[in-house]
């Protein structure tokens, strides 16, 4: 048997008695961007907009629902509602049973205070 000796970056090696060149060249990788998950929330509504992937999430069928329209609800309406930015970055199942308390069907933003003088 023929013994195998290989080194990298340009060097010779010897396989067999045959004199073997290899070149490696570098391969740039782009960097990985992770853009986090950021929310508003459709209290009306029950829906959650992802601005990042712009998809809604929602309850369907017992199920949480990433889609790209809410159902039973124009896209229209639901901008028209009221809403409010989310400060979590992960699953809106994880948070929905205390927005639903902080923020209940009916939440309206306060009313803006003008000082009359």
């Amino acid at each position: 048997m023929a013994a195998l000796l290989l080194t990298l970056n340009g060097r010779t090696a010897l396989a067999g008695g045959l004199n073997v060149g290899v070149n490696i060249t570098p391969v740039a990788v782009a960097p990985v961007v992770v853009t986090p998950d950021n929310y508003v929330y459709y209290p009306n509504y029950g829906v959650y907009y992802n601005s990042s992937r712009h998809q809604y999430a929602y309850m369907k069928n017992q199920a949480w629902v990433s889609e790209q329209s809410p159902q039973g609800v124009s896209l229209e309406t639901l901008r028209g509602s009221p809403s409010v930015k989310m400060d979590f970055h992960d699953a809106p199942a994880n948070h929905h049973a205390a927005m639903m308390q902080k923020y209940p069907k009916n939440w309206a933003p306060p009313a803006a205070h003008h000082d009359q003088k």
